[in-house]
């Protein structure tokens, strides 16, 4: 365990901060999800509307520096894709 002050709080930091990183990644796959059952629903307007929702979310993990960017890039680029082709 931590002995020094500044380590001390840096545990409690690490804590909250791992917290509020969970939540975070669990809207994200929330909001993923949701594209995919439209998607595979084949529904075009569901679709759209929760990509709609979902790329915030992604862009703000992005920008937090829970997800890298590129991946955020990718996942929106292929769904955009598959709804363009329902």
């Amino acid at each position: 365990m931590a002995t020094i002050q500044s380590a001390k709080k840096r545990v409690r930091k690490a804590v909250r901060q791992t917290t509020v990183n969970r939540s975070r990644i669990s809207r994200i796959r929330s909001s993923l999800k949701k594209v995919e059952e439209a998607i595979s629903a084949g529904d075009h307007d569901a679709a759209s509307a929760a990509l709609k929702v979902a790329q915030p979310e992604l862009m703000r993990g992005a920008a937090k520096g829970v997800m890298h960017h590129n991946t955020v890039s990718r996942k929106i680029s292929r769904f955009s894709a598959k709804i363009k082709a329902l």
